[in-house]
């Protein structure tokens, strides 16, 4: 079985690598390299270079292990001398075991494209299909939040606690927009029913940074359609080490029909207003 910590101490060597990389190379107005899912969905050139850095560095320190990339899709694992190595699926922490790294080399693509402060490197690890190691490194500010599971959320020495005891009408959330434009539009409506229960609303546009800002009490909520598995699995390790529920709708794990998090009481008042929503509205 591999080590928690250890994991942890290699993603954040990588991350930290990534983000002066990314940092350095970074022209005054980095050009789109292709769309994904929509002309506003984008992909830089930078993108693509961040995560073979980090498929590199994770290839030379552990050879035998799995690799999913938001950018370079799934490298399955490799039979080693100790057995490592697996070829889990792609939606999300289901596969057979071993280690698998999932890789998000810039989360927050357009922010990073117009200069805003709020992206970030997020690299993930499973062990046996589960997250137990995280990092969150949002370069601008200089931030890294990390987590390793059973060990708690960790921001600059000091350990991440979610807010608790907020109540709906207090509280602060965060949220963000799909990329395709009738997404939105219904989005909107979905945000229509939020924003007269809550104190106030935040869109920041990194997925990884909301729900590690849940983790650090910078927001008292967070919930969002459209996010992938690389989206959240290291932050939502930091967020749930922090004391905060991360899950989907009646049950479900995260997943991009939704991503809810929040501490226990207020994620079920939020759960609760979004549940009776038409799923195709957000």
């Amino acid at each position: 079985m591999a080590d928690g910590d250890a994991l942890l101490e290699l993603a954040v060597s990588i991350a930290r690598e990534a983000g002066e990389m990314l940092l350095a190379k970074r022209p005054a107005r980095p050009e789109v390299l292709a769309t994904k899912s929509s002309p506003t969905d984008v992909v830089t050139v930078l993108d693509r270079a961040a995560e073979e850095l980090i498929r590199t560095r994770i290839r030379q320190a552990r050879p035998y292990d799995a690799i999913l990339g938001e950018e370079g899709g799934e490298t399955p694992g490799l039979s080693g001398p100790s057995g490592e190595g697996s070829t889990p699926g792609l939606s999300g922490p289901s596969g057979e075991g071993g280690v698998r790294w999932v890789v998000d080399p810039i989360d927050g693509t357009v922010n990073f494209l117009y200069g805003l402060p709020d992206w970030a490197v997020s690299i993930g690890v499973e062990v046996d299909g589960e997250i137990v190691a995280g990092v969150v490194h949002n370069v601008p500010r200089a931030e890294i939040f990390t987590a390793v599971r059973g060990g708690g959320a960790w921001l600059a020495g000091e350990r991440l606690r979610c807010n608790t005891g907020v109540p709906l009408s207090r509280a602060l959330v965060a949220t963000g927009f799909g990329y395709g434009a009738e997404r939105r539009r219904v989005q909107a409506e979905v945000l229509a029913d939020v924003a007269p229960v809550v104190r106030d609303i935040r869109r920041g546009g990194s997925c990884a940074i909301d729900l590690c800002s849940v983790a650090a009490g910078r927001v008292d909520a967070y919930y969002e359609r459209g996010a992938n598995y690389w989206d959240w699995a290291a932050a939502g390790l930091v967020a749930a080490e922090a004391g905060a529920r991360v899950a989907g709708l009646n049950g479900k794990p995260a997943n991009p029909e939704l991503t809810l998090s929040a501490a226990p009481g207020l994620f079920e008042e939020l759960h609760d207003l979004l549940a009776p929503l038409d799923p195709e509205r957000g």
